[in-house]
C-alpha cells in the first residue's frame, strides 16, 4: 500500500471520533468536531495529489477514495438526522445517489476518476457538514441547511451526469 492509500485509509481514523463528539451538545465539542471533520477531508486532497504527484495512482486508491469519502459524509449525516438537524429524507437521496454509484462501479472493468462534478458534490457536502456540525447562532442555521440542500441536489447532479454517458454507450 502506497503514501496515497494510506492517506485515504487514515480519513477513517477521525469517523469514530466524531461521532462520539457530536452526541456532546457543547460548544467546544462541536468546534472539535469540525475540526476533525475539515481534517479529514482535507486529506482527501492531500492524497489526489501525491497520487498524481509521485505517480502513484492506483486501482486500489480509485475504488477506496470514494469509499471512505461516502462514509466520512453519510457518518456524521446519520447523526446528524438523529440530532434533528437535516431531514432523514435529504440524507436518503445522498445515499441512494451513492449506492447507485457505487453498485455501477462494481460492475465496470476500468475505474474512472472523480470528474468535475463529483469534486463539486464532494466539496459541498464538507461545507455542509462542516456548517451543520458548528455550533452556529440560530441565524447560522439557515446558511447550512441551505449549503445542505445544495449538496443533495449537486449529488444528483453529478450522479446524473456520471451515468449519463454510460447509459448513451449502452442503448449505441
Amino acid at each position: 500500500m502506497n503514501l496515497p492509500n494510506l492517506i485515504t485509509f487514515s480519513r477513517l481514523l477521525g469517523v469514530p471520533f466524531l461521532l462520539y463528539g457530536l452526541y456532546d451538545p457543547s460548544v467546544q465539542s462541536r468546534w472539535i468536531c469540525v475540526a476533525i471533520f475539515v481534517v479529514a477531508a482535507a486529506t482527501d486532497w492531500l492524497d489526489g495529489y501525491l497520487a498524481r504527484k509521485l505517480n502513484q495512482i492506483t486501482d486500489l486508491g480509485k475504488f477506496l477514495d470514494p469509499l471512505v469519502d461516502k462514509l466520512l459524509v453519510l457518518a456524521p449525516l446519520l447523526v446528524l438526522i438523529e440530532l434533528g438537524r437535516v431531514p432523514a429524507w435529504g440524507v436518503f437521496l445522498i445515499l441512494a445517489r451513492e449506492l447507485t454509484i457505487a453498485g455501477w462501479r462494481v460492475n465496470k472493468t476500468k475505474i474512472s476518476g472523480a470528474n468535475i462534478w463529483g469534486k463539486l458534490k464532494t466539496v459541498s457536502q464538507i461545507v455542509a457538514i462542516a456548517l451543520l456540525i458548528a455550533p452556529l447562532s440560530e441565524a447560522g442555521n439557515f446558511p447550512a441547511l441551505i449549503a445542505f440542500w445544495v449538496s443533495v441536489a449537486l449529488t444528483w447532479i453529478s450522479g446524473l451526469i456520471y451515468l449519463w454517458p454510460e447509459q448513451a454507450a449502452e442503448e449505441k
